[in-house]
């Protein structure tokens, strides 16, 4: 097996069903309601596959799936896969009119959903497709001893579509081949092979993220067993890791915080972890130190996008001294750093970031003019690579370290400001927990730093902190205005929305002015 996954290209089904020969009675899927072993695994999805194929399903067809993460909605995903469609998981956090508008584009005709959420959708929703409760999936699919459709994928096949968090209007389908998922995820299941590592996999991220796949993926494809979680819990996910013996993980940086910040957590054996993922969002380095210190096993930060692009990593526990970084390009990875002219800049000059990979998304789903803008084309080449999106630069031993998002840079009075910057100078301040700057309209200015700060404890005044931070900050880069809020606003996934962050900071200045 270890030979097949180190292939160029392979087929995930055929992969399943060799695990599902060899051990058949191993747990593959564990959650909340119960466990399916790989001989289930294998028979349920040729049985879901063969039900999708008889109920009109084409290759290459979206299959839409609506619900918290559970077995059936890992069974409705890979089977999915092995019918020859392609796994469209929606986000639950998106509004109505977005799920319409996500289910519409991935052009499915199928909608497996949760109970629940077909309660809150109320009637009506979508019904030129056919719904299939994620519940009822088992009394849905063909009969026992049914064989799973031939279906053998060429690499450009879709794989999956994953729907981008953004907040408003209709969030961008990026689709992922065949090729592009077996290059991303078989090499991480032959290194678990070569390293003897029997993997025991925590996902406690939704399915319907591209982060979670590398908690659910490359784990299937060793042949381990993965633990799907529903909602995110401090001392269920604790209670679980050391119950399972979980040895691999995939956990966003508010996550690390929530369980390094958990009373009981001490009180927890986390022998068996050997390693420890983290990707989606900003990782400090202060965060970095503290699960170390405190969480057995390896640490990897994943710097990438959903798009593709470069992909970095960091292994937090080899490099100590680099923990400001995201790391360094991973081999079959290439990073530029550009002006915005697009022309090279010097080393160690922050810049914005472009790069390739083998890892590249096919495309945004039915928009061709939104994949071209998300793109850079080498003039010398004609090569593609993808717009990161963050301004960075390049340390002398190839590290990169990440300055801020570009369009999150603030140009005031015509200098260049980052945002990293003036918040790691307030994260310096005993009384903040957590920190983030953004910029608003200025007539004076053009535009001008307000900071937003979570305290802890019985805090200095904000007009002090302010003070103090502005005190050792330059007077092109100093903080307008800076308010307290109780809790960041974060995305299903723990990223910082800035956009409300600034739509809140306008009102303020608005009402001001009044």
């Amino acid at each position: 097996m270890q030979t097949l996954l180190q292939a160029e290209f392979g087929n995930f089904s055929s992969v399943i069903e060799h695990w599902a020969q060899h051990q058949p009675d191993k747990p593959a899927l564990l959650d909340e309601q119960g466990t399916v072993t790989w001989a289930e695994l294998d028979q349920l999805t040729a049985r879901l596959a063969a039900r999708l194929v008889e109920t009109g399903l084409e290759r290459g067809q979206s299959v839409a799936i609506l619900g918290t993460s559970c077995i059936n909605y890992a069974l409705v995903f890979l089977a999915a896969v092995r019918a020859g469609g392609v796994a469209a998981p929606l986000t639950t956090s998106a509004s109505p009119e977005q799920l319409a508008g996500m289910a519409k584009d991935s052009g499915a005709q199928h909608l497996f959903i949760e109970g629940a959420k077909a309660e809150e959708l109320a009637a009506g929703f979508l019904p030129e497709l056919e719904h299939v409760p994620l519940e009822d999936v088992r009394s849905w699919m063909a009969p026992v001893g049914t064989p799973a459709p031939d279906f053998e994928p060429d690499p450009k096949d879709s794989f999956n579509i994953i729907y981008s968090s953004g907040t408003t209007g209709i969030p961008k389908g990026i689709v992922h081949s065949h090729q592009m998922r077996w290059r991303q995820f078989a090499t991480t299941a032959a290194s678990y092979l070569e390293a003897g590592l029997e993997v025991r996999s925590l996902a406690s991220t939704p399915l319907y993220s591209n982060t979670t796949m590398v908690a659910f993926l490359p784990p299937l494809l060793a042949g381990g067993t993965v633990r799907i979680m529903g909602k995110f819990d401090c001392e269920r996910w604790l209670t679980h890791a050391q119950a399972d013996r979980i040895n691999v993980t995939m956990l966003v940086p508010v996550q690390y915080q929530r369980l390094m910040g958990f009373a009981q957590f001490d009180d927890f054996d986390l022998s068996s972890l050997a390693l420890k993922y983290c990707t989606s969002a900003p990782f400090s380095a202060e965060l970095k130190r503290a699960v170390l210190a405190r969480m057995p096993g390896g640490l990897i930060e994943i710097y990438s996008m959903t798009e593709g692009g470069v992909v970095c990593l960091l292994a937090c526990h080899e490099f100590p001294d680099k923990l400001h970084t995201v790391g360094r390009p991973a081999p079959g990875s290439e990073l530029k750093v550009l002006d915005d002219e697009d022309r090279p800049v010097p080393a160690g000059t922050p810049g914005n970031l472009i790069g390739r990979s083998h890892t590249m998304m096919a495309g945004y789903k039915n928009q061709p003019g939104k994949t071209a803008e998300a793109q850079w084309t080498d003039p010398a080449t004609g090569e593609a690579w993808m717009r990161m999106g963050d301004i960075g630069r390049v340390d002398e031993d190839g590290f990169v370290e990440l300055v801020g998002r570009a369009k999150d840079m603030i140009i005031s009075g015509g200098f260049n400001i980052y945002p990293s910057d003036l918040e790691a100078e307030l994260e310096k301040e005993a009384d903040v927990t957590e920190a983030a700057v953004v910029g608003i309209t200025s007539k004076q200015w053009g535009e001008t730093p307000v900071g937003f700060v979570v305290l802890e404890g019985a805090a200095r005044d904000v007009a002090e902190i302010c003070g103090a931070v502005n005190a050792r900050l330059g007077k092109t880069q100093r903080v307008s205005a800076l308010y307290v809020i109780d809790e960041m606003p974060r995305s299903h996934i723990g990223k910082l929305l800035k956009t409300e962050l600034r739509e809140r900071a306008e009102r303020v200045a608005v009402s001001a002015a009044l």
